[in-house]
């Protein structure tokens, strides 16, 4: 299904849009319009070939072969409906450039909502350490030595997450930002605290 920010007739002006960019087939339209929007819209091409075929209809696009693929190309009359409807796509772009702030920002909070977690599991292990050591007959050494880590390893989630965020902004700005993204982030920041407390515990 169309998300709402193609209203009625706003995807067959950005299909239009796109040809002019340059011909494509329609693979690489259903591609160009997943770049746009990071990832969070994809059509299928149940979606898109009917409504090329109403714009070869229409004598908006024209139509050729190259090899098993076809080719649309944007016709003077595509052109002329494309600059008199031109208001309409910069709201539409505007529109995708809200989509992928909004995925952006979702990306920024699970970011920090996992390193929040992994640095309380960590601050909660040090505090622990520091318990078993003051129960028993031992140096100071391996409280000071707790405590250090526990610094390095905050300051470590911190420049992780401040590099990362600003890598995620950049990204975003170039419509990379992708659901993907957000499974590969939960995956991974998953398996580091898996590993981390399966280290702790052996300590």
């Amino acid at each position: 299904m169309t998300p709402p920010v193609f209203a009625h007739g706003n995807l067959r002006l950005y299909l239009l849009a796109l040809l002019e960019e340059q011909p494509r087939h329609g693979y690489e339209l259903i591609q160009a319009l997943s770049d746009r929007f990071g990832g969070t819209y994809s059509p299928s091409a149940g979606t898109i070939y009917p409504r090329l075929a109403k714009l070869e209809e229409e004598g908006l696009v024209t139509k050729r072969t190259d090899g098993r693929k076809s080719v649309y190309e944007i016709t003077d009359a595509g052109r002329a409906e494309l600059e008199s409807r031109r208001h309409e796509l910069d709201a539409i772009e505007d529109d995708v450039t809200d989509s992928v702030r909004r995925l952006a920002e979702g990306v920024r909070a699970e970011v920090d909502s996992a390193m929040r977690t992994l640095r309380a599991e960590l601050a909660n292990a040090a505090r622990e350490a520091r318990k078993a050591a003051s129960t028993e007959p031992a140096t100071p050494q391996p409280t000071a030595e707790s405590t250090r880590a526990m610094h390095e390893a905050d300051l470590a989630i911190t420049e992780f997450r401040q590099q990362l965020r600003l890598e995620l902004r950049n990204q975003a700005n170039r419509g990379r930002v992708n659901g993907d993204t957000v499974t590969l982030l939960r995956t991974r920041l998953a398996d580091v605290r898996t590993e981390v407390l399966q280290e702790l515990a052996r300590s």
